[in-house]
């Protein structure tokens, strides 16, 4: 009761605030601005065929010729659209590559013996050259079951094996509820004199493709390969250890890490006509993994910011403030793209009034996420009214994202489409371009596109 109780206030408030914000000449004005920007989106599609221009590259992980190529192609773009102040940002990023052995065999097994699994390489992982990895498996599910384990890992690979909980409606929860092995269970195997870590993959589908990520280590503790394993063999995996407990696998992989490369952040403006030094910063991150295209993530948060310019330019709409689009490198492995467009931020003649970051996919537009004080926060939920044009149905208090987490901003934000599916892309082999739905990727361009107009117009 009382959270219904307070439901109905919010609502009954914000659209008091709504009222009492706008004049009804402006609250006319912005509904016809949100039904033209929505209309153009949705009928030209201009968006989704630059994001089909982006992906065309294949993926993009940091350092790599077609991160470059993905980069150097939507610079010429932006100056074909007539943007201004088109820049590109150097940046030192990490290069590691994969190579081309990836390799996990059973080797001791009555019923399973040379049964290759479906893995990759974990980013950063580090070779199996020189060394022999071939050892027993101990399956745990999480860092408390390793530790009570303790040394008893030592000489074994450790099979972490735990599910995203299918019960939670919200998949980014728990996707951050079994990450931490992916990205720690490295170190936290090691410590215990582990040889190399197994990962279930951290996904939603039950396929057999591996979802890769990152794997952290530290320069105080041995550093062992690490891999991710598609679901279905790690289902196979998993019952195979049951049946045979001194089961034996084989890991080879040859991936390395090479020195710094040179990349690029990139951005470019549709200057403001009163308050041209007020920027509303919108951003996504340029690289990917290396699978798939990166569509999802994050070629369509690129794509976004870059549609959001289109849309307000070929409407002929003048912004009181500048919008930028900016496209970020490295957040997949090393966020050293946020870090460089921090330090521009503190010192650059601009003041980012606005920070948001589209890094959940492309699917249909639900809300936004709102980093701010108690009036501004306000201010931005008053205009729900206009943005339930576009689908949007809530506004609520959270991050933006880490790409924006280095901007001097007092405002940060998130754009929050339907995520149900988004993790049966995420980072593998499945986030292609034909999983991104035109009409679902351009209405959350035009959601985002009559936010940043109405922040430009009315400021925070």
């Amino acid at each position: 009761m009382n959270t219904l109780k307070s439901l109905l206030f919010f609502i009954i408030f914000t659209n008091f605030a709504f009222s009492q914000s706008l004049d009804n000449n402006k609250i006319e004005k912005y509904f016809i601005i949100a039904d033209k920007i929505i209309k153009y989106a949705l009928e030209n599609e201009e968006g989704y065929k630059l994001l089909e221009g982006f992906c065309q590259f294949g993926p993009r992980l940091s350092g790599s010729e077609n991160s470059l190529k993905s980069i150097f192609w939507a610079e010429k773009k932006m100056k074909e659209l007539g943007f201004e102040n088109v820049t590109l940002q150097p940046v030192m990023v990490p290069h590691w590559v994969r190579g081309n052995i990836e390799k996990c065999i059973i080797t001791k097994s009555k019923f399973f013996k040379n049964r290759k699994l479906n893995v990759g390489a974990l980013g950063g992982s580090v070779s199996t050259i020189g060394k022999n990895i071939e050892a027993e498996i101990i399956e745990v599910k999480s860092f408390d079951e390793l530790n009570k384990l303790g040394e008893k890992v030592k000489g074994k690979i450790v099979f972490y094996n735990r599910q995203m909980e299918k019960g939670l409606v919200n998949t980014m929860d728990a996707y951050g509820r079994a990450v931490d092995q992916r990205s720690m269970g490295a170190i936290n195997a090691a410590k215990y004199g582990a040889i190399a870590v197994i990962v279930r993959s951290v996904t939603t589908k039950e396929d057999n493709s591996p979802h890769l990520g990152s794997v952290n280590y530290s320069d105080e503790i041995p550093k062992i390969p690490a891999i991710v394993i598609g679901i279905k063999d790690a289902n196979l995996l998993s019952e195979a250890i049951k049946k045979e407990p001194d089961l034996k696998v084989k890991i080879e992989l040859n991936c390395k890490t090479l020195p710094d490369i040179l990349s690029y952040n990139l951005f470019c403006d549709i200057v403001g006509t009163e308050y041209p030094d007020e920027v509303i910063l919108l951003v996504g991150h340029s690289d990917s993994w290396d699978a798939g295209v990166g569509a999802h993530d994050d070629a369509a948060g690129c794509i976004h910011a870059l549609e959001v310019l289109n849309i307000i330019k070929s409407l002929n709409l003048k912004p009181k403030r500048t919008i930028r689009c900016a496209f970020i490198i490295n957040e997949e492995n090393g966020i050293r793209g946020a870090l460089a467009y921090g330090k521009y931020s503190d010192t650059c003649k601009y003041k980012h009034i606005c920070a948001l970051e589209s890094d959940r996919g492309g699917g249909s537009p639900l809300g936004f996420y709102a980093t701010a004080d108690s009036l501004k926060f306000l201010k931005i939920s008053s205009w729900l009214p206009i943005l339930q044009k576009a689908n949007i149905e809530w506004i609520r208090h959270g991050g933006g994202g880490v790409d924006i987490s280095k901007v001097k901003t007092d405002v940060t934000m998130g754009f929050a489409p339907d995520i149900l599916k988004y993790f049966d892309f995420h980072h593998s082999a499945n986030d292609v371009l034909s999983e991104v739905h035109p009409r679902e990727f351009e209405l959350g361009a035009a959601a985002i596109a009559i936010l940043s107009y109405l922040i430009s117009e009315e400021g925070l």
